[in-house]
């Protein structure tokens, strides 16, 4: 009998499967629903996003529009039960007083202007000088006396102030423009800050500048403050800033009215009816509205320099 030999069928590559119209559209209406999802969550995530940013930035501006409004009142107005959000007549004449009222204060913004001024470029002076000598020079104890300094930056700077205090008395110095200057021409954070803009310029210039018989401080101011700029004019306006708010200082050390400074005059009695007690709070608002201008403008059109020079600083340990 003979038996037929059936040729064995090779596996070829399959074809795939056709998929059949039902599948492929549940498949199509799956990622369809995924992709609406994703849609709805980022909206979703996006909107709870921009409300809370709204509400922190209603929160932080609502202050400055208060004090802007509050100055525009009558006292009257300022001082009914039920507080308006704008004012029913603007009264500019508080703005009038604030300048030709007991508080003086163009003599208060002389002050403050002096003390900014000189006490900033003293301690750029010193603040390029100390970043110049940690960074370039080399000598015994450079980072154990940097890292000392640094370690002070730990302590709050309200502990030095009965020490200040009793050593500034000692010297005479109470009801001066010293005592306003001299205590914080050192920052350490500014010297660190320098100092790190410093290392990032490379030793490649010094080396040939000292070939060329260039001296160290010939080479600080050609060559190292002129690419430091940016760092430079991030420590002025901070400086600056610092000068212009501080309070407790000036307020402990020189209270008198030819020393004293902006803040100070602005918490003072100079709004104050002796007879009846009351402050006429709108005219003190005028004032603080004038004496925040300057830093506002300051913020406005260097902030990008603040920025610049920090991240500078903050690139090369």
């Amino acid at each position: 009998m003979e038996q037929t030999n059936i040729p064995e069928t090779v596996p070829s590559e399959t074809a795939p499967e056709p998929v059949s119209p039902p599948v492929k559209a549940m498949k199509e209406k799956d990622i369809k629903s995924v992709s609406v999802k994703q849609r709805v969550t980022k909206i979703f995530v996006q909107f709870v996003l921009y409300a809370f940013l709204t509400i922190l930035a209603v929160s932080i501006l609502f202050p400055f529009y208060w004090m802007l409004i509050s100055s525009l009142k009558t006292l009257t107005e300022y001082n009914e039960m039920i507080p308006t959000l704008w004012p029913k007549q603007f009264c500019w004449d508080n703005y009038v007083t604030a300048f030709t009222g007991e508080l003086d204060l163009g003599r208060l913004f002389l002050n403050t202007v002096i003390v900014g001024v000189v006490s900033t470029l003293l301690s750029l002076v010193v603040t390029i000088i100390s970043a110049y000598a940690f960074a370039r020079l080399e000598f015994k104890g450079k980072n154990l006396m940097f890292g000392a300094l640094l370690a002070t930056m730990m302590i709050p700077g309200e502990l030095f102030t009965i020490t200040n205090y009793i050593t500034v008395s000692a010297f005479g110095w109470l009801n001066t423009f010293t005592v306003l200057i001299v205590p914080f021409l050192v920052s350490v954070f500014y010297i660190y800050l320098l100092r790190q803009n410093f290392m990032q310029i490379p030793n490649e210039l010094y080396l040939a500048a000292k070939v060329d018989g260039t001296s160290d401080f010939k080479y600080l101011w050609r060559v190292m403050v002129p690419l430091s700029a940016p760092t430079l004019i991030s420590i002025t306006i901070l400086k600056m800033m610092g000068a212009w708010n501080s309070y407790i200082w000036p307020r402990l050390v020189a209270n008198d009215a030819a020393h004293k400074l902006v803040t100070v005059g602005l918490r003072g009695t100079a709004f104050m009816d002796l007879a009846t007690n009351m402050v006429n709070y709108p005219a003190q608002m005028a004032a603080v509205v004038i004496v925040t201008i300057p830093l506002l403008l300051v913020f406005i059109f260097f902030r990008k320099y603040i920025m610049r020079g920090v991240s500078r600083s903050g690139i090369k340990g």
